[in-house]
């Protein structure tokens, strides 16, 4: 659960953004889409080596 404490002189509006940030930074979001729908482990297997791929040409682009 996330959550802050709001001092009595801060505007909302801080507040509300401090929220946003730290919700943000948990990941709460990236966990709810993941398990929004189920995926197959041959499929979590396959885009996990083609994420790899993509990640090892990036890293091959910047070294030229």
């Amino acid at each position: 659960m996330v959550g802050i404490v709001v001092s009595e002189n801060e505007p909302i509006d801080r507040a509300l953004k401090r929220f946003k940030k730290k919700y943000e930074r948990s990941g709460v979001l990236k966990e709810f889409k993941k398990r929004a729908y189920f995926t197959k482990p041959s499929v979590k297997k396959r885009m996990k080596k083609v994420k790899a791929i993509r990640r090892a040409q990036r890293a091959l682009m910047e070294q030229v």
